[in-house]
């Protein structure tokens, strides 16, 4: 077996990976979002909320759907929706 030319070695020992890090809005701020299923086209999307916090709003990014959800008191705490 050949050795490997690289001068480069994998670490495997260390700690995992850390998961992606959250959206941010340019600013460095985190944008929260949902995670939506179309089931229209079978299709996942992220939907973003606005920027006055009062709902989140997005497309199928297929067809074009639109849906809107309402940020309110006495709601979910869910973050994932399939949308019919």
């Amino acid at each position: 077996m050949a050795s490997d030319p690289r001068d480069y070695r994998l670490d495997l020992t260390g700690p995992p990976a850390s998961p992606a890090p959250p959206a941010t809005d340019g600013r460095g701020a985190s944008r929260p979002f949902l995670s939506v299923r179309f089931a229209c086209c079978n299709t996942f999307a992220r939907i973003y909320r606005n920027a006055e916090a009062t709902q989140y709003v997005g497309r199928c990014p297929r067809c074009g759907q639109s849906v809107r959800f309402a940020v309110g008191h006495g709601g979910t705490s869910s973050r994932f929706f399939v949308v019919e």
